[in-house]
């Protein structure tokens, strides 16, 4: 699970531009704005790294900029925004009719980075590697080289998330990685890819940029230079660059983006942020009394006015949770019946103090809520103090349960302190961007299945709330199994009834795709109305982006 590190550092901001106009940059670096000759490279901020350190690992360090999105690449490429499937290192599939196993044909003619042919042992030991480095695929019983095109994968079970669950994976040339003594520790500093842009042509501690891969399977979409990375230590950085016009793509937070960064150029600038991230949930730890009483959830989840939360703390720019928990890309699993039945995602006091209230929670005399051993109801909600906008949502969250007696305190630390109370259970309560995936069978089995729940002190990646059902794990264990999509919309219907019935998260709503950017220097960008891809620089359709742009040539 990978939470968005933000905002930050006016000072470092300041300086990171102060050093764009020494070096006489304009985004894409070097060149004017007004004498673009089609060598410009495409400037993207990193918001959350203050520095870069050169260590292209796709498996130890799979969140480092451009890594899975411009170096390596996957068999397949699935499109939240219009629930497209691109065929892409592989061109065809094959599913057991049981859902025990799936073939994969690889596209003949495709080339390593290097020279090297693209063949089936190459995805071989790419999922050895995943499975080594950062587990997962505990589904895969082997994955054999059929032939030098085609891979086959048997599963212990059946499995029927698994097409786009393994076809998204991204995949490693085997000539590199079997010489590689211990894959957490290599820093690849060189990558050798498939995709469009592998080459690391500049490399500093603030910057690098990344050239054509000259051996790519599809020259005529390379038709940018290149990417430049620039970083910064927080969104205050991003964004005053972005105002700036020192970017062409901003893929962070950008408060009251209208005025702060399309109004300086409306000509060329726009935004798009589709609802199809991860669900935000505030996540209670249920292995501390009393969050782990299901009316307990529902009452602190009462108590939150969803609409103040996404209009101050997210600025209106998404929507607000219903009690399926499920998110904008899921809409065609939303079953409407559990929408409408369902009222704990609704803000309700007097609903909310009636649970506390029966769950001994009661209210004293100074106007507080103490518990059945006399200490306060008092807890802290724990978010990443460089996150402006979700330190904000904390706030609105801390305002409304003060309004029914409870006392959330907003402890805003650095995210790995963050984090690391989430991973071994110390936490009270706090904000998390819950597990994305093509169906919703991954969100349920995150916040719900007992395969995800680890001991307090043991480390999780997953379910950090603690919580499992053995009614969950029956119901995931049928949708897997489950071949024919009208069963699986069945399944899917009491799984969503089974998350409204126990509250195991409270969903707040729905994680925008962050993305703004300018037509000045480059087109072919996708858009609400062209919703080829997500605007999003992290996704795994950011390479459908990069070979669709043009760049606008002016002399």
């Amino acid at each position: 699970m990978t939470l968005h590190r933000k905002v930050a550092v006016v000072a470092a901001a300041m300086a990171a531009t102060a050093a764009l106009a020494l070096s006489g940059c304009s985004a894409g670096g070097g060149e004017s704005a007004d004498a673009l000759d089609g060598s410009q490279l495409l400037t993207i901020p990193r918001e959350d790294m203050g520095t870069f350190d050169r260590n292209f690992n796709p498996f130890a360090n799979p969140d480092f900029p451009m890594t899975h999105q411009a170096i390596y690449e996957s068999m397949l490429i699935y499109n939240p925004a219009d629930g497209s499937t691109t065929p892409w290192l592989a061109t065809e599939w094959e599913v057991a009719p049981d859902s025990t196993g799936i073939t994969y044909h690889l596209r003949d003619g495709v080339t390593w980075s290097d020279g090297e042919p693209l063949v089936a042992e190459d995805v071989v030991v790419s999922f050895d590697l995943q499975r080594e480095v950062r587990g997962g695929f505990d589904y895969i019983e082997s994955v054999t080289a059929v032939d030098p095109l085609t891979v086959q994968f048997d599963f212990n079970q059946p499995f029927s998330p698994a097409l786009l669950d393994i076809g998204q994976q991204i995949i490693a040339p085997a000539h590199i990685w079997n010489e590689v003594d211990d894959p957490t520790k290599f820093a690849n500093e060189e990558p050798v890819g498939t995709g469009p842009y592998t080459e690391v042509t500049n490399f500093q501690a603030q910057s690098f940029d990344l050239g054509k891969n000259p051996e790519y399977w599809q020259p005529e979409k390379q038709q940018i230079e290149g990417i430049r990375v620039l970083a910064f230590s927080g969104n205050d950085g991003a964004n005053l660059a972005a105002a700036n016009g020192d970017v062409d793509w901003a893929p962070q937070f950008i408060p009251n983006i209208d005025e702060a960064y399309v109004a300086k150029d409306p000509e060329h600038r726009f935004y798009w942020f589709p609802p199809t991230g991860s669900m935000i949930n505030w996540q209670f730890n249920t292995t501390k009394a009393p969050f782990d009483d299901p009316d307990v959830r529902k009452a602190l989840s009462m108590a939150v006015d969803r609409e103040q939360v996404t209009s101050i703390g997210m600025q209106g720019y998404t929507a607000p949770a219903d009690c399926t928990g499920l998110s904008g890309g899921y809409d065609t699993w939303r079953d409407e019946s559990v929408v409408e039945s369902c009222t704990w995602t609704e803000r309700d006091l007097e609903g909310a103090g009636e649970l506390l209230d029966a769950a001994g929670i009661t209210l004293g005399a100074d106007g507080t809520r103490v518990l059945p051993d006399g200490s306060p109801f008092a807890f802290d909600f724990s978010v990443g103090s460089t996150s402006s906008d979700w330190v904000s949502v904390g706030n609105v969250i801390s305002q409304n349960l003060a309004e029914l007696g409870v006392t959330v305190t907003v402890a805003a630390k650095d995210w790995g302190d963050v984090v690391a109370g989430y991973e071994n259970g110390t936490f009270d309560s706090g904000i998390v961007w819950s597990a994305g995936a093509p169906t919703p069978y991954q969100f349920y089995r995150g916040v719900m299945s007992t395969e995800t729940v680890k001991p307090v002190g043991e480390q999780t990646f997953d379910n950090y709330h603690r919580f499992g059902s053995a009614d969950a794990d029956a119901l995931l264990a049928q949708f897997a199994a489950a071949s024919d999509e009208s069963t699986q919309h069945e399944v899917m219907d009491q799984l969503q009834a089974l998350f409204a019935e126990l509250a195991p998260v409270a969903p707040l709503f729905p994680g925008p795709e962050w993305g703004a950017a300018s037509t000045e220097r480059f087109t072919g960008w996708p858009t609400e109305d062209d919703p080829y891809a997500t605007l999003s620089t992290r996704a795994r359709t950011t390479v459908l982006v990069l070979t669709t742009l043009e760049p606008v040539v002016t002399d």
